[in-house]
């Protein structure tokens, strides 16, 4: 049996609100009362009321006042609301609509006709969820990679865009791209098969997400490729995430019919700090660049699209990756190919 949506009463005759509660309950509603406009408000703003009985007239705040309240607060989850009053003209009617009721009831309540009515509200409720969810899925379908769940080139494409309008701002802001091989990978497909090959990007996204910061964005680029998108980060600062994470993916070791299959990463790290004019384009063609040395050079390892130079604060960015590095078992800054 499908649970019922909790419901507020709203009444301050304290004899009606006993009887009203009396029979929600015997029908399977979860209720919770208020005597007051005031009261009523306090819980119409929670997330958990999504049906609500509003007495017209009220000390603190009337039914119509507290309809306009919820409809402006715009809350995640719709609330269906039923007027209750002694008004039964049809000016009073339009108003209480007007006003954001959903439905309209006068007074005394005919319990049967309340109980059909609340059961509309409860499957308007649950044909907005289901709405609500089916749109979520296809977000996550527009926007997300159906293998590894992370961002697609799209999405990942447009969160550089966005991070791009603020560096042309000026200032100090600097924004990052790493750009990531998995080393080999075409030689994995072939010699395992494209199962396994899956669960090796599965494994490498599961360890990028885990050693970046909550607002840094990782996307899959195409193929084994990955580009992690790092607002307000600077060459230096990229180039340390980019090490930790090629170290991070050098440890893994994903057992395969009784052989330990090893996995590394090349990496190219580009910074809006090394261009006069950055643009979405050359940042990402800087760091396909700083990629490619990187696999000339031997792969795994990370490349950089300028000389690294070692910022003032890099004491204080050593002491903190080292702390770093002994809560997570990461190695060393990096060291210029």
């Amino acid at each position: 049996m499908a649970t019922l949506p909790s419901i507020l009463i709203a009444e301050d005759d304290p004899i009606s609100g006993r009887i009203l509660e009396r029979n929600l309950k015997s029908w399977g509603y979860e209720v919770a009362i208020a005597k007051n406009g005031n009261q009523a408000w306090e819980v119409l703003r929670g997330p958990t009321t999504r049906l609500a009985l509003l007495d017209w007239m009220m000390p603190g705040a009337e039914g119509p006042e507290l309809c306009r309240r919820i409809r402006a607060l715009n809350k995640p989850g719709y609330t269906y609301i039923i007027l209750l009053t002694s008004r039964d003209s049809t000016k009073d009617i339009i108003d209480g609509l007007e006003a954001g009721a959903d439905d309209f009831m006068t007074k005394p309540v005919n319990f049967a006709e309340l109980r059909a009515r609340l059961q509309t509200g409860g499957r308007i409720i649950a044909l907005e969820d289901k709405l609500l969810e089916s749109q979520k899925r296809l977000f996550e379908l527009a926007t997300r990679d159906s293998l590894t769940g992370i961002w697609n080139r799209a999405t990942i494409l447009r969160f550089l865009e966005d991070e791009m309008a603020h560096c042309d701002r000026g200032g100090e802001y600097s924004l990052s791209l790493i750009l990531i091989d998995v080393d080999y990978f075409k030689k994995i497909n072939d010699t395992y098969g494209h199962q396994v090959g899956d669960k090796v990007l599965s494994k490498v996204t599961a360890i990028l997400e885990k050693n970046i910061r909550p607002y840094d964005k990782v996307g899959r680029y195409g193929g084994d490729e990955f580009l992690i998108v790092l607002p307000n980060c600077s060459l230096y600062h990229v180039a340390v995430v980019a090490e930790r994470l090629r170290s991070a993916v050098e440890k893994i070791k994903i057992r395969i019919e009784g052989e330990s299959l090893n996995l590394s990463l090349s990496l190219g790290c580009a910074s809006s700090e090394c261009f006069r004019r950055p643009n979405s384009d050359r940042m990402i063609k800087e760091s396909d660049g700083a990629l490619y040395k990187a696999k000339q050079a031997g792969r795994n390892r990370v490349g950089l699209c300028a000389e690294l130079k070692t910022p003032k604060d890099a004491g204080q960015i050593k002491d903190k990756e080292s702390k770093d590095n002994k809560k997570k078992g990461t190695p060393r800054a990096p060291e210029q190919k």
